[in-house]
């Protein structure tokens, strides 16, 4: 996977970088305003309810460490303007949902559960020492090496092992779609080309989020790397483009012989050396094809021999 990976980098970084900007907060953000309304998940900058308020409708992974693009306090008061990651002392849970607030990003860590309608003080583990909060289903998601997806059903998270960090992360599936696809496909590639994209990530780390045993030196299991030796993650990377992507085929699930497929990908269909005629897709071949007028679905189907497409 490494050669698929490095080739397409080394070949697009000028455009990728060449167009880079800085990315809004997620659409979980929209409508923050500072100010704790019905529905939203509340911290406040001091303990007690006090000082500024950092509103939120969703779960968020990593609030980012740095203006202008980190997640923030809005509301007036002490506080306001800061960054929310390791800053925020107390909160109100006005969501009809559990929300749970993490010490790692990603999910992980020890953490501290707010039902629906819970106000108070975070405890000393969590004190201005908070890195993502997730709004819980009726079912909370997993907390072991157990994956709770199937051939049939989407991962609710998947265990990334952050290999410069030397640690893993649990992170919201989607998310983790969310910040990969930038860094496999090139974000101004046609709409079609991305969509292909989106399901090639999605399903690569569906499938290793089923048949993964790796563990780390130190014991813990993780389902994939956030390098080339699997999908290059990178939180804070999603753009509007490929989000648009994966939300366009998100309901959409490829299977050979009615199992997930673990959809390889190459830069060309010459550079990964071993190549696998019927198992690999060509990413600068999907963006020929798109631009010729090929939907998704067609390119999906022209790469990967046997393959059903199904909502």
């Amino acid at each position: 996977m490494s050669k698929r990976t490095a080739r397409l980098i080394a070949a697009t970084a000028a455009t990728v970088l060449g167009g880079l900007v800085l990315v809004a907060p997620p659409a979980s953000a929209a409508g923050r305003d500072g100010t704790c309304d019905s529905g939203e998940f509340c911290y406040y900058y001091n303990s007690g309810n006090q000082g500024s308020v950092s509103d939120f409708t969703g779960s968020v992974s990593d609030y980012g460490t740095a203006q202008p693009s980190c997640f923030d306090f809005k509301g007036a008061g002490a506080g306001k303007g800061q960054c929310v990651k390791n800053q925020a002392a107390s909160v109100w849970n006005r969501s009809a949902k559990t929300v749970r607030v993490y010490f790692n990003s990603g999910y992980g860590g020890s953490y501290q559960d707010f039902k629906a309608g819970a106000k108070g003080n975070l405890n000393s583990t969590l004190k201005n020492q908070n890195a993502s909060h997730q709004f819980l289903s009726s079912t909370p998601p997993p907390t072991g090496c157990k994956t709770d997806g199937t051939h049939s059903k989407l991962p609710t998270t998947i265990l990334v092992y952050r290999v410069s960090l030397n640690r893993v992360e649990r992170v919201a599936f989607k998310t983790y779609v969310q910040n990969v696809l930038p860094n496999e496909w090139v974000t101004s590639w046609p709409r079609e080309s991305l969509r292909a994209g989106a399901m090639a990530v999605k399903h690569y780390g569906w499938y290793w989020a089923l048949h993964s045993t790796r563990k780390t030196s130190g014991g813990q299991c993780f389902d994939v790397y956030d390098t080339t030796s699997s999908q290059v993650y990178k939180p804070g990377s999603a753009t509007a483009s490929t989000n648009a992507a994966v939300d366009a085929t998100w309901s959409t699930r490829m299977t050979r012989g009615g199992k997930i497929l673990q959809a390889q990908y190459c830069s060309t269909t010459t550079a990964c050396g071993a190549w696998v005629n019927g198992d690999w897709m060509s990413q600068y071949g999907s963006r020929d094809k798109a631009n010729a007028g090929w939907t998704y679905s067609r390119i999906l189907t022209a790469y990967y021999s046997g393959i059903a497409l199904n909502s």
